[in-house]
């Protein structure tokens, strides 16, 4: 393991970026934010990233105790990573990062990769309250946990219990939520995404 670089800076932010301003650590952190998770998955999920690379950013992260390994009891029996209470502490800097961002979009390029379920936190960032909710898009289905104060506030495929509301949407419309060009109400209204369910969620998106 490689000694960590520092800004040698007397600075909360510099000594911040000293710990996750290397590329890729906050991108493991967006996918580890959908909890547990397999080497092999979250190079799957990092499309770019070399083996190396992944290895070295899990091993400095778990040095400075942003993740932690361990292995699943049988019949998994697989290692999985996972946030600790401060690497969790870093959504709300990947949401301000997210918002930041989004002028930066665009129109996707030929060459950019893309994952139902990055569409997670911008999302998240557009719900308000407190609930399960799935959503549905041509590229697959992933779930939030909205308002959630620990535990993953993600996570891929359809939702593990009854949601509370459910959202089926164009990715067209995805986008323009993740760019800021419309919010989750308007598009409820004006019929770009569906809503169905009995939660409360549910309800305030289609009273909204």
């Amino acid at each position: 393991m490689s000694p960590r670089r520092s800004y040698d800076q007397y600075c909360s932010a510099a000594r911040a970026l000293d710990v996750v301003g290397d590329r890729w650590t906050l991108l493991i952190v967006r996918e580890l934010l959908a909890g547990p998770r397999r080497y092999t998955d979250l190079h799957a999920d990092l499309p770019g990233v070399s083996t190396d690379v992944l290895a070295s950013r899990l091993k400095d992260m778990e040095r400075d105790g942003l993740t932690t390994r361990r292995r699943l009891p049988p019949p998994g029996a697989a290692y999985v990573y996972d946030l600790t209470p401060r690497g969790r502490d870093l959504l709300p800097v990947l949401q301000a990062l997210g918002a930041w961002g989004q002028p930066e979009l665009g129109e996707r390029r030929p060459t950019d990769a893309v994952r139902a379920h990055w569409f997670a936190l911008p999302l998240l960032r557009a719900l308000e309250g407190q609930g399960l909710v799935e959503v549905r898009l041509e590229e697959g289905a992933f779930h939030l946990h909205v308002g959630a104060e620990d535990g993953p506030v993600y996570g891929d495929g359809p939702a593990p219990a009854e949601p509370d509301a459910r959202l089926v949407l164009d990715t067209a419309t995805c986008t323009a939520v993740a760019r800021g060009e419309v919010a989750v109400p308007d598009a409820v209204r004006t019929g770009r995404i569906e809503v169905t369910g009995e939660g409360a969620l549910a309800k305030a998106l289609r009273e909204a």
